[in-house]
């Protein structure tokens, strides 16, 4: 019976073993998918500041050429 019960000990302590593993894995995993989308907020961020100055440009021409024609009047 020694033996069943040192198989079964090794058993479970292999199983714990790769749970404990797997669970690691998946914890990495998850920071690597927080960290991805993290980096897609911040690429959606600076897309977004770039869109509003891009805006203020052209309403600054757009007045610009308004003021222009103003003069010419």
């Amino acid at each position: 019976m020694d033996i069943i019960d040192n198989i079964k000990d090794a058993a479970q302590s292999a199983g714990e073993k790769i749970a404990d593993v797997a669970s690691d894995l998946k914890d990495k995993a998850s920071d690597l998918a927080d960290k991805a989308g993290d980096k897609i907020d911040e690429i959606k961020a600076d897309a977004e500041v770039k869109k509003a100055e891009a805006e203020k440009a052209a309403t600054e021409v757009k007045n610009d050429a308004k003021e222009e024609l103003r003069k010419d009047e």
